[in-house]
């Protein structure tokens, strides 16, 4: 029997609870490392000035575009993978593992045109102009022309994650953080035949580490025999392969893309209150992931858990596991956000000595501590969505949360209410807030139905009594 094979089992057969924590413990220490290594960036880029920090920050949106690509096809991908493994049709889970490996070659490609060219214009519509613009365009440029290594690496990665292996990854992650602290002020500062790179180094030494994962993951994934028998031909897109993925891929890119959008938004509206206010936001949004950290692995763990038990057609088991991670979730959180209120001056000196700085996004994180159960209850649904492949609501919540409601309502509380930089915080709580009502009970009547729906061929185990 396959390692892929037994993890289906175990997916499948399980206690929630513990196939819950068996996946989203490695899962969210891997997520600690990744905002890491963000954290080490910003800490570097702090060195260099608060124009390299700001320039930092304000390449988040744009860099996002990438996350969002990668993320969304990866989602895609471990959905269809799972659903497979759980209906044990393990030709299909191949298909599309090594069908995704194309699709994620052919997008990467498209990326890195598409935002070499498109960066620029951007950064100007930032505000960004002079050195500031440079410095952020020597930063993305290096990041597009690693646009393939990050993307490979999400869908070698999806194929451990619907195998029910959070660890793989975990390790790649823990790894690059180490290495990450080595190189970045190496390539910054120079040394050992190496010029200085500044900023640009920073951004060289992420992708260098990006592209080690993709051997070492290439390497664990063979493992799971969902790249058994497959050859040079297997590669070549199939239009039926590529429009499975492209149905349930697309979709959690835009989701993703919605966030980048509206961290576009939000640095707009923030670089009205000049660069000082952005360069603070990118501090605190690290933070704020920081916090959530231990909460995050429990996303991929539902998503895993809800597409093969969806394969598998055991739909109370997915009901289950919603309520379980939720709960999960929000217990974990509550303490994280009340340290974040509490500490807020002190985390945000440790990033900058820059006393307006640190003023605003204390401002930010002391709003940001009654947000963080909302993200929470929005992204486990929102994966759940994406296990049972419906993936289309997350698009449209996020649509409205990241892009229709953020405008008028960021204009209205820092305008007209004459708030300002605090009303786009409060804009984030109200718009936060409200499509995390809307999504669970969304997501409770998805369930609900699919229960009644069923053929009845659930069977009780001690899961269900959980």
């Amino acid at each position: 029997m396959s390692t892929g094979q037994l993890a289906k089992n175990e997916l499948l057969h399980l206690p929630v609870s513990r196939a819950l924590r068996r996946l989203a413990i490695p899962a969210g220490v891997g997520f600690f490392f990744t905002t890491m290594f963000n954290v080490v960036d910003t800490f570097y880029g702090g060195l260099i000035s608060t124009e390299a920090l700001a320039a930092l920050s304000l390449s988040f949106p744009v860099f996002f575009f990438i996350i969002a690509a990668g993320s969304g096809v990866s989602t895609g991908a471990t959905a269809l993978i799972g659903n497979a493994l759980g209906a044990n049709r393990n030709e299909d889970a191949r298909d599309y593992t090594v069908q995704a490996i194309s699709f994620a070659v052919l997008t990467a490609l498209t990326i890195t045109a598409a935002g070499l060219a498109a960066s620029p214009a951007l950064f100007t519509l930032l505000g960004a102009s002079g050195n500031y613009l440079t410095l952020a365009l020597s930063y993305m440029n290096v990041i597009f022309f690693g646009t393939f290594f990050f993307l490979l690496n999400y869908i070698l990665n999806s194929g451990l994650y619907a195998s029910g292996n959070t660890r793989c990854f975990r390790n790649f992650l823990v790894a690059g953080f180490f290495l990450n602290l080595i190189l970045d002020p190496w390539f910054l500062y120079g040394g050992l035949g190496l010029p200085p790179l500044g900023l640009p180094g920073i951004a060289l030494a992420t992708i260098l580490i990006q592209g080690s994962g993709n051997f070492y993951l290439l390497f664990q994934l063979r493992k799971t025999g969902l790249l058994q028998g497959c050859r040079p031909a297997s590669f070549i897109p199939r239009k039926e392969a590529f429009r499975e993925l492209a149905r349930q891929g697309f979709p959690a890119s835009l989701n993703m893309l919605t966030v980048g959008l509206g961290v576009f938004i939000i640095t707009w509206f923030l670089s009205r209150f000049g660069k000082d206010a952005v360069a603070a936001y990118g501090i605190a949004a690290r933070i704020e992931q920081t916090a959530l950290l231990p909460v995050m692995g429990l996303n991929i763990a539902t998503l895993a858990l809800v597409a093969q038990n969806n394969g598998a057609r055991l739909y109370q088991r997915i009901e289950t596991t919603v309520k379980t991670a939720l709960i999960t979730g929000i217990v974990i959180t509550l303490p994280a956000a009340v340290l974040v209120y509490l500490f807020a001056g002190q985390l945000m000196a440790f990033f900058s000595s820059d006393s307006a700085v640190i003023a605003i996004g204390v401002s930010y994180l002391k709003v940001a501590a009654f947000i963080f159960c909302a993200y929470v209850t929005l992204y486990i649904n929102v994966f759940a969505l994406q296990g049972i492949k419906k993936p289309l609501f997350a698009v449209w919540i996020g649509v409205f949360r990241q892009i229709i409601a953020p405008v008028p309502v960021f204009y209205l509380f820092a305008y007209h209410f004459g708030w300002g930089i605090r009303g786009i915080w409060w804009g984030i709580f109200l718009t936060t807030w409200t499509a995390a009502v809307i999504a669970i009970l969304y997501v409770r009547e998805m369930v609900i139905r699919m229960m009644r729906e069923g053929d009845g061929e659930y069977e009780p185990s001690d899961s269900a009594q959980e």
